[in-house]
Formats: C-alpha cells, structure tokens, sequence
C-alpha cells in the first residue's frame, strides 16, 4: 500500500523500485518541479518506468498530465529536478520515444494517405526520427501498417476513414521508429468502445512483445484498466503512485481531492463519485467513473 506520507512526497515502494532498477529505467523523473508562473503543476516527482511497465496518468484538466509527456520530449523544461528517457536527458527529437496523439478531425480536402501519415514518422515528421533510404523506409512504413492491421485501408485518404482507423495509423506511426518509450495523450478520446479496446490492445501488443515501456494519460481508467501496472494520479500540485487497487480508492481519491470521493467497483468497472465541487472535478457523469472535467484552469494539460 501506498504510504500516509506528504502527497508530493515520493513512497516507500517507490524508492525500494528505483533501487532495483540500478539505472535501467525506461523513464525517469528524479525530484521534478514543473510550474507555470506562480502556479506549480506538480514538484517532489519521483519516477521510475522500467521497460514493458504500462503507466495509467491521471486527474482533472490542468494537473500536467500532458505537461509531463512534453517534458519527456524535450517541449518543455522542468523547474527543478531532471527527466530522462532510455537513460539520456529529456530532449526534442528523440527516436526512442514514440508519440501517439488523441484522435483529431482531419479537415475537409487535405490530401494525405494513411500510408503517408506513418511515413511522417519515417520521415521526421514532429518528432525528427530522420530515417534515410527509400527502400528502408518504405519496409520499415509496410511492418509499423501490418503490425496495426491496416494494409486494407492504408492507402486510402485520411478524410475518408473512421476515427478508429485514423487511430491505428496514428500508432503505426509512433511504432515506425522503434521506440523503447510510447508517450500516449488520451488516445481513446472521441472513439466507441470497440476502436477504444482495438487501440488500447494495440498498444498493450506493443509493449509486451517489444518490452516497451508506456505512459498512457487518460480521462478514463476503465478502457485501460486490465493493462495498467500503476497509477500516476495528479490532483492540485499532489499526486499518487501506485497499483490501481492501491490508488483508485476512496481514501486516496478524498485526500487528493481534500472532498469526500467514494470509488466503487461495479461488474469489473471503476465508478467515481463525489459531492459538491467534486463532481466538477471529476465529471458529471459519476456513475461512468468519468475524469472529463471542463478545463477552466487556462492550462491544457
């Protein structure tokens, strides 16, 4: 069990597994402060993911949950502290991280193939991976598109597939280099739950053929919640780590929140429920254990 320590204070379990580590790690944060004027987004951040761990990153709207993935590329810069992925400083293009975005509307007359989309990734795309060599490249665009399973639609425009489609390209993508570290921002967003469990089996194949190490930022644990080894959970500059039994409880999610929040377990499903300013918090839609809560923070994290 989690300790009854200073929430922005790292635990017991925490420091026996970096000890363990000895180095290893997938993703590191030693001590780290990320704030963005007077406010701070979380501090005191120790974390260790060792490879093949799948990380759930959790809280409302402004707590830094998708902060933290840009700190891990390199787009923004930690107050104090250090982050580092696959044992080298956080930095803006590195290959061994793969990114993997929440669906988006492709708009009306872009002229872009899925094949095309995942060549990006190949290419250099956001995350600079530069790959050289046409025959290299387009192997390597072929196995990331298989491994997804979409040869059918591939080379089909983007405007004319599926969300769910569009998302499976999106992890092809994020594959297309390799990576040792898949960063995911709310992925599931917007998909039905079918495509929701696709994609979320997708990434889950990945990690565990490839023992690569995932951090997955959602809104909602349920879609993901057999797959999840811990919990980051973000809440007004505190935060909670640990395995979902330790952290998903009513006691921990109460003391986050500084409110009373009752979390139940109904047919294998997480349900979250709280009173007052909490249901704000964490969504109107208490029976669906729901984290979409509307942003008024002026800080989309």
């Amino acid at each position: 069990m989690s300790e009854r320590a200073p929430l922005t204070e790292h635990t017991a379990q925490e420091r026996r597994r970096r000890a363990d580590t000895d180095g290893a790690a997938a993703v590191r944060l030693d001590d780290a402060r990320l704030s963005f004027g007077d406010r701070t987004l979380w501090q005191g951040l120790d974390l260790d993911v060792a490879p093949g761990e799948f990380i759930a990153v959790l809280g409302p709207n402004g707590s830094g949950k998708t902060s933290l993935l840009k700190v891990l590329l390199g787009q923004l810069t930690l107050g104090s502290g250090r982050a580092f992925v696959a044992g080298s400083p956080a930095r803006a293009g590195n290959p061994d991280i793969g990114y993997v975005p929440q669906q988006k509307t492709i708009d009306a007359g872009v002229q872009l193939r899925g094949v095309d989309l995942v060549g990006l990734g190949v290419d250099g795309h956001r995350w600079g991976l530069g790959l050289r060599g046409r025959a290299e490249r387009n192997r390597k665009v072929a196995a990331a598109i298989a491994a997804v399973g979409a040869e059918k639609f591939a080379h089909a425009p983007l405007e004319s597939m599926s969300g769910g489609e569009q998302q499976r390209l999106r992890v092809a993508q994020a594959l297309v280099g390799d990576p040792k570290v898949l960063l995911c921002d709310e992925p599931l967003l917007s998909l039905d739950l079918a495509n929701q469990r696709l994609v979320a089996e997708l990434i889950d194949r990945r990690r565990r053929g490839h023992d690569t190490a995932v951090l997955f930022v959602t809104h909602e644990i349920n879609p993901i919640l057999p797959l999840v080894d811990r919990v980051l959970y973000l809440v007004d500059g505190k935060f909670r780590i640990g395995a979902p039994d330790e952290v998903m409880t009513s006691e921990v999610l109460s003391e986050l929140y500084q409110t009373e929040v009752d979390v139940l377990r109904v047919r294998g499903r997480l349900v979250v429920v709280g009173t007052g300013d909490t249901m704000d918090a964490l969504g109107a839609a208490g029976a669906q254990h729901c984290h979409a809560e509307p942003d008024t923070s002026g800080v989309r994290a």
